[in-house]
């Protein structure tokens, strides 16, 4: 049985003051709006829709938290770089995601979703740089790269390595595919070992 086989909804939380208090470890889903965050949550959890896909962007408005039992915990953060949504709202997200990534102590790791056509864009440099301070880890699943060649996507593939190493030490990244299961092990592998560390 896989770590996301047992996903199942948990609670959403639209204020800081109400983050669930469970003591376990959590890791964050993120992306820029249409990516495929909601796609690639479903996908790794085998559930068509655990997470809400929507064909209108920004639909993810609030942290939704699944439960992964043994007190791990996934949480869907709302997709960045949407304009269509009223500007106190907007101003709302960037205030609970900012204070979210950067004090939650629970949170042991970022995964990035980037549409693999298009990688690395200012709004997800932003989010790398802005995660950085807190020296955890972060992963980048540049999905979609079934819309990609082989040989394109190995060289996105190695040009994103590239750029990290130079940039950001501590991101990995892999190829990954909701529609053709492309790279689910992987992403996996490396999600259940930021759960399993300090874990007696």
């Amino acid at each position: 049985m896989g770590l996301f086989s047992q996903a199942a909804f948990y609670t959403t939380v639209n204020h800081l003051r109400d983050l669930p208090q469970h003591g376990g470890r959590e890791v964050a889903f993120v992306g820029r709006s249409n990516a495929g965050k909601s796609s690639a949550i479903n996908t790794l959890a085998n559930h068509v829709r655990l997470a809400y896909t929507s064909k209108t962007p920004g639909r993810t408005q609030h942290l939704n938290y699944f439960s992964l039992g043994d007190n791990n915990f996934l949480v869907d953060l709302p997709g960045y770089g949407y304009a269509k949504v009223p500007p106190d709202v907007q101003r709302h997200w960037e205030n609970l995601l900012s204070q979210y990534l950067q004090t939650r102590s629970e949170l042991a790791g970022l995964v990035i979703i980037m549409d693999a056509r298009h990688p690395l864009t200012e709004l997800d440099e932003n989010m790398l740089d802005w995660f950085a301070p807190t020296n955890k880890p972060v992963h980048i699943l540049l999905t979609k790269s079934d819309k990609l060649s082989r040989q394109q996507a190995t060289l996105t593939l190695n040009r994103v390595k590239s750029h990290l190493a130079e940039h950001f030490s501590q991101c990995s990244v892999q190829l990954f595919s909701s529609l053709k299961k492309i790279g689910m092990e992987e992403a996996e592998a490396v999600i259940a070992s930021w759960f399993a560390v300090n874990k007696i």
